[in-house]
């Protein structure tokens, strides 16, 4: 059977938001909560988001490229480093983000102002892309 898979609980997915702007965090934790029905958790800089992944162990990143304390690519490329975070996905958001860097790197990206459908349909797809598990294991 392989090739097929089976979701884990939906209620059990958790994207870690890293976002500097407090509303814009808030909204997109609501966002996501509602529409791509998981656990959103949001820290205000790279420093707390460090923090957070220690005990929330996300499904996804949702990372700003501008944040104060370090940008988002610099973010991801440490958290990527650390054990069990190695293969977690991420998607980058900014008004002004580094093109040739994002083509180099081959991480998804959304540019601000972007639309709430496009934001929950990538971030459902990347989820589904960490969570799911092929039904071999089980069999």
């Amino acid at each position: 059977m392989t090739g097929q898979y089976i979701d884990r609980d939906a209620d059990a997915r958790t994207v870690l938001i890293v976002e500097d702007d407090t509303d814009i965090g808030e909204l997109l934790v609501a966002i996501l909560e509602e529409e791509a029905h998981c656990q959103a958790l949001h820290a205000c800089n790279g420093y707390q988001a460090l923090e957070m992944v220690k005990w929330c162990h996300p499904d996804l990143l949702l990372l700003d490229y501008q944040l104060p304390d370090i940008n988002g690519l610099d973010l991801y490329d440490y958290l990527s480093q650390l054990e069990g975070l190695q293969r977690l996905p991420v998607l980058l958001i900014s008004a002004n983000l580094p093109v040739y860097e994002l083509r180099k790197s081959h991480l998804p990206h959304l540019k601000k102002p972007f639309e709430l459908d496009d934001l929950v349909a990538k971030v459902e797809a990347l989820i589904c892309q960490r969570v799911e598990i092929p039904i071999s294991q089980y069999t």
